[in-house]
């Protein structure tokens, strides 16, 4: 019986890819292109956004004000006015306020009642600290008198015109804290001025101005 003749396939004819056809067409490099130009766009606008994050909080949170102190009300207890003397007692309502970021930490200080340039009264601020962006108040009790003050004829005539003119002070020291690691120590000075009516017993007039001091 004759085999079977086996016959090899004829090789399939190849035909090497031409140069247009190995290479990207430009739709697909274009697209490439406009990923990678999208791409740039996102990283320099994120890198814009974070500068001015940062410069917005150096500028608000970081940057540190001085704190204003300030006497709200006084008011007048037991007066009383002979022909060249006075003595009462003063109940000024303090309140520290506190721009920052960060709380505000004061020593004890000295509230100060002047009669022309003689101290007639002072009372303790006690130490304490002033919340971040928030207002500190307290209540400072002094007794006054005019024992000290050697101008008789002044406090006569003042008395005689139902005014009484004093002058109050204050100095206060402490520092802001800032995120728990950075202190900046802030020296604030008060001055005000205030009237007493002796008719009716009362505070008028009542003005301060809070100032930075250097520590």
């Amino acid at each position: 019986m004759d085999e079977k003749q086996a016959y090899p396939f004829a090789p399939a004819s190849v035909h090497p890819r031409s140069d247009e056809e190995s290479a990207m067409s430009p739709s697909d490099e274009e697209l490439r292109r406009k990923k990678k130009l999208k791409l740039y766009a996102y990283i320099a606008a994120f890198a814009v956004f974070q500068t001015i994050i940062i410069l917005v909080f150096a500028l608000t949170v970081m940057r540190i004000k001085t704190p204003a102190v300030r006497i709200r009300s006084v008011i007048v207890q037991n007066l009383n006015v002979g022909t060249a003397s006075y003595n009462m007692t003063l109940t000024a309502e303090v309140t520290v306020r506190n721009k920052n970021f960060g709380e505000y930490k004061y020593d004890n200080s000295t509230l100060s009642i002047n009669y022309g340039d003689v101290i007639v009264g002072d009372g303790i601020i006690q130490k304490g600290n002033a919340k971040a962006k928030k207002t500190r108040r307290m209540n400072v009790t002094m007794e006054v008198n005019s024992n000290g003050v050697s101008d008789a004829s002044r406090v006569t005539s003042d008395i005689n015109s139902g005014i009484l003119v004093f002058n109050s002070h204050a100095t206060l020291r402490g520092k802001v804290h800032l995120l728990k690691v950075m202190k900046k120590r802030k020296t604030i000075e008060m001055n005000c001025t205030m009237a007493l009516n002796l008719t009716s017993s009362t505070i008028q007039d009542l003005n301060c101005q809070s100032v930075r001091k250097c520590p």
